[in-house]
């Protein structure tokens, strides 16, 4: 519905309530608002929730303030500037992250850049205390710079931001994960979805200036909830260092095979037809798999596979189905498998409860402790299922395997996610466009089994307790979250 004024009127900017009651959702908007998009009279332009998020600042209690500009929170908003990668391998060059990595809870390098790229490498380097924001693609997640992020160089695409005030940082943080900062953030004044941003546009977005004490009480969180990811991140790498030194995996590159021949114009070598197990593509039998596999039966006491009872009790791959997405009120949170290295899952997909109850309960939900593996696209990506996520879901592009008990599920994790287990996991890779593995190919991969058995609990117990403290972490920030609803947004 049009209203034909030529002006701008703020209070006029709500949603009528028996369009609530509708299943159709409708407002008004001005006529003058239609001219300044451009005479667009598609419904996508003028989003109703940003609508409701710019009435809800002008009814808090709290003053706004633009996020940058003069007067504002932010110091400085930049990102480096463009310049011509070139990627090179592992050890020769830098390690170097991409947006995408920016919200994983501990992120592992996938491309290197060489040290002769055209760059400035300290310019790339983030800094502790700074915001992240995603300039380009999928636009709204931030991500705090804590001591795992700090000096890593991630690519020009990313926007750092600084603050005048340190408390400033979580404050801002918070209110961007807050639904209707997020809002703020990727739509413009009028509602339209932004789908690139630059460092200028925060200079229009509001936020409350709460009190300098409710500042630091949500900054604290805030930084209490990252401090515990840090540490679960060191514990992790302590279980991992752990397993190589028990497994003698000094250097991966020591027990690289040299079963190539040595000749030939490409990588050849030759299998047995005794050994083919129904596979003849090459990358099945690829010569470091049998290389990883011989090393750990040197100094493994046993080794058996993850279907082995005593180490899984289900390896579980959903089958495909129709989704039907609801609401949040009516379905269950659904994760994709680019989000599982994620502390709390940017996913604002939730599958029908009542259409798909029993493919949940029997397939897709998800237990403390589980271990999930992607399988279909990226292959191999591995995450022990931390208490918060217990009763979320996530597709079938993803393998559950359900843990013998809680006495091996963190070893198994620990081994799976290391880079020896890898390419274990990824030999079984099939599909001429899409790359796929399944259940029974999981069900195959060698685990070892640890001679020094109190190294093995050691490991278990050192994953365990980094998940206890990644889901205290999310709980630290959900708190800062709820602070900042009731508090500041006045949201009951």
């Amino acid at each position: 519905m049009v209203m034909q004024n030529n002006y701008i009127n703020d209070n006029s900017l709500h949603i009528p309530s028996d369009s609530r009651s509708s299943s159709l959702k409708w407002y008004k908007i001005t006529l003058s608002e239609v001219l300044k998009q451009g005479k667009r009279l598609d419904a996508s332009v003028y989003n109703s929730d940003a609508r409701q998020a710019q009435l809800l600042l002008t009814k808090g209690k709290f003053s706004t303030i633009n996020l940058g500009g003069p007067g504002g929170l932010i110091q400085r908003a930049f990102y480096p500037s463009r310049f011509k990668r070139v990627y090179c391998s592992k050890g020769s060059g830098k390690d170097f992250f991409l947006p995408s990595q920016m919200m994983d809870i501990c992120p592992k390098p996938e491309k290197f850049i060489s040290k002769s790229s055209n760059c400035d490498f300290d310019q790339l380097k983030l800094q502790r205390g700074t915001l992240l924001l995603s300039r380009s693609g999928t636009i709204g997640p931030v991500a705090y710079v804590s001591r795992t992020l700090e000096n890593k160089i991630f690519s020009d695409d990313v926007i750092r931001i600084s603050f005048e005030n340190s408390y400033d940082a979580g404050y801002v943080y918070t209110y961007l994960k807050t639904q209707t900062g997020n809002l703020l953030l990727t739509t413009n004044g009028y509602g339209s979805v932004i789908t690139h941003i630059e460092p200028e546009h925060l200079d229009s977005i509001p936020i409350p200036n709460a009190t300098t004490e409710i500042k630091k009480r949500i900054n604290d969180l805030i930084e209490g909830s990252y401090a515990l990811r840090d540490e679960s991140n060191k514990l992790i790498s302590e279980a991992t260092s752990l397993l190589k030194e028990e497994l003698h995996f000094t250097n991966f590159e020591d027990i690289q095979s040299n079963l190539y021949q040595q000749n030939a114009s490409v990588e050849t070598f030759n299998v047995k037809l005794s050994n083919l197990k129904n596979r003849v593509d090459a990358s099945f039998h690829v010569p470091i798999v049998d290389s990883i596999v011989e090393h750990l039966g040197k100094y493994a006491q046993k080794i058996t596979t993850i279907g082995d009872p005593q180490i899984s009790e289900d390896v579980i791959l959903p089958g495909r189905f129709k989704r039907i997405y609801v609401e949040r009120e009516y379905g269950v949170k659904f994760l994709g498998g680019k989000e599982i290295y994620q502390l709390d899952p940017t996913s604002e997909k939730y599958l029908s409860l009542t259409k798909h109850k029993d493919r949940i309960s029997d397939q897709l939900v998800l237990r403390e402790n589980m271990i999930l593996i992607t399988c279909s696209g990226t292959v191999g990506k591995v995450c022990l299922t931390p208490k918060h996520w217990t009763g979320w879901t996530a597709n079938q592009h993803i393998i559950r395997v359900t843990p013998a008990c809680d006495q091996i599920a963190g070893y198994l994790y620990i081994y799976l996610s290391s880079e020896y287990a890898k390419p274990l996991i990824t030999r079984f890779i099939y599909g001429s466009v899409v790359d796929e593995i399944d259940n029974n190919n999981i069900r195959q991969i060698p685990v070892p089994l640890l001679s020094n058995k109190s190294s093995q609990d050691t490991i278990n117990k050192l994953a365990l307790l980094a998940n206890d403290k990644r889901y205290s972490a999310y709980l630290l920030e959900q708190k800062a979250i709820e602070i900042f609803e009731k508090e500041v947004l006045s949201i009951s």
